[in-house]
């Protein structure tokens, strides 16, 4: 069992460096040839934590599923972990001992280093999955054919929210107040652009509130936020802000069923500001929680039972578990896609990238909303569905949709033009 295995399963601190990784799946050396790598460079020590922790299990726990059925089209597959701790430096030292290490793919799970990654992943032809994080504009894969989100990206869970908050309000938005509280980094300041394109479309009135980063102290801003008297609420954040952001809404007396937020909000979050408080809170969510969608079953008969779980059995089904099961089973459809169209090993990243953007109505058997990525569109429909906490679970509050994908394109599209102009 790997260094980062054993601490997971121990319920320890990861706090792995650079120059130490972790290999999952296969338990016995194998032709390379047959052999997939996907490198996860993220951030357990520093912002993310307990956020990645799960995501990188439920990664993990799907590969070892998958590679406890024999694989998929004649390969296995070999997941390489180091921390980054959210730091973009840090973040470009990983992804370059990963290239190294031969992998056909870098999942960063971090807004600024999957920004930093951008250049040198276009440059080297490398698949650098951005899933519910990076940049949105990163949709548009013409502009940005090696940068694959494969999930909602923030513009699309931001409209979604607000599409959500337009129909429950009598009336709908228009002459009311809408408060935004985000953690003061590009990840928090991402869904401006929607949030202010809606404020005037809509006509509600928008009042922003960042906190500095991680998001440890906030009742300042939480004064501000009283004092504006929302008539709904947006936080945004990950890991620690998140869950002092939750606290300061209830303490601040927000209403809870006024209180929204986008993916990065689960049943660890609830657990630490009190399940009881947080009953009401609204979220966006791409992936299904719980453990009754099938893979997740699967998962707890066929390799938690047997031991070779990747973590702690209680996180299996969680919100942030579930993400990381679902992303890591879209790249594993990608994999097979691409060797039905040409089994030749060993498999390379452009045909890895062929078969990713050929995904079609992808539903990871109930647990996503059916996907389809194209060589044009990389973030997938941005389609999911609001969900509330009712003090025990999530509860959908609609059906899978999408909303405002015209505004949302409309912005892709001119900042994938700036980016191409600029770089930036």
């Amino acid at each position: 069992m790997g260094v980062l295995s054993r601490m997971a399963r121990s319920g320890l601190v990861l706090t792995l460096g650079l120059g130490a990784a972790l290999v999952a799946g296969s338990a016995a050396a194998q032709d390379a040839d047959t052999v997939v790598k996907f490198g996860m460079p993220q951030d357990f020590t520093a912002v993310y934590t307990f956020v990645t922790s799960e995501y990188n299990q439920g990664q993990r726990d799907y590969l070892s599923l998958v590679n406890g059925r024999g694989g998929v089209g004649g390969v296995t597959f070999e997941a390489l972990v180091l921390d980054h701790g959210n730091q973009p430096q840090r973040g470009i030292e990983a992804y370059e001992r990963l290239k190294k290490a031969g992998v056909l793919t870098v999942d960063a799970l971090s807004t600024p280093v999957s920004r930093a990654l951008v250049p040198r992943a276009m440059a080297d032809h490398m698949n650098l999955l951005t899933t519910f994080s990076g940049r949105s504009d990163a949709a548009d894969g013409t502009t940005f054919p090696w940068v694959i989100p494969m999930s909602p990206m923030y513009w699309s869970q931001a409209a979604a929210v607000v599409s959500y908050m337009n129909q429950a309000s009598e009336g709908g938005l228009k002459g009311k107040k809408l408060a935004y509280v985000y953690i003061d980094s590009p990840f928090g300041r991402e869904p401006l652009p929607v949030l202010n394109a809606l404020a005037e479309t809509d006509g509600f009135e928008l009042g922003t509130f960042p906190y500095p980063s991680p998001g440890s102290e906030q009742s300042a801003v939480w004064t501000q936020v009283r004092r504006f008297r929302p008539d709904w609420t947006i936080i945004w954040g990950g890991g620690i802000g998140q869950t002092v952001a939750l606290r300061e809404a209830v303490r601040n007396g927000i209403p809870r069923d006024r209180l929204a937020t986008g993916v990065w909000l689960s049943e660890s979050d609830a657990e630490i500001v009190g399940r009881e408080q947080a009953k009401g809170v609204l979220k966006f969510e791409a992936v299904a929680s719980g453990r009754e969608p099938k893979i997740i079953a699967d998962i707890l008969a066929e390799v938690v039972a047997k031991g070779k779980g990747a973590g702690p059995e209680e996180k299996v089904g969680t919100a942030y578990y579930n993400m990381g099961v679902g992303m890591m089973a879209m790249v594993v459809e990608g994999v097979r896609l691409a060797l039905a169209a040409d089994p030749t090993l060993p498999l390379t990243a452009e045909r890895l990238n062929a078969g990713l953007t050929s995904i079609r109505d992808f539903d990871a058997e109930g647990l996503l909303p059916p996907t389809t990525l194209t060589p044009e569109d990389h973030q997938g429909g941005g389609a999911g569905r609001m969900a509330a906490w009712d003090g025990t679970r999530w509860v959908a509050k609609t059906d899978w949709f999408a909303a405002h994908q015209d505004l949302v394109w409309k912005l892709v599209r001119a900042e994938a033009e700036h980016y191409r102009k600029t770089g930036e």
